[in-house]
């Protein structure tokens, strides 16, 4: 297996591309929700996919009347 943390994004990076606060992603680290992540020493990476797979999992069908 080959992990690379190339192109992952910081807490601030995937804050912004989820259109969410840095205080919300540390929130749900916390709490055990929220998208995949790693932790590296004291840092925290999410990698793209992980936060594509994550919004799939949000995903709402209106309902119908």
């Amino acid at each position: 297996m080959s992990l690379t943390m190339r192109g992952a994004l910081t807490n601030k990076q995937a804050a912004a591309e989820l259109g969410l606060s840095k205080t919300t992603l540390e929130r749900w680290r916390w709490l055990k929700v929220g998208p995949k992540y790693y932790k590296v020493g004291n840092r925290v990476f999410y990698r793209p996919e992980d936060l594509q797979a994550f919004l799939k999992t949000r995903v709402r069908e209106p309902e119908r009347p």
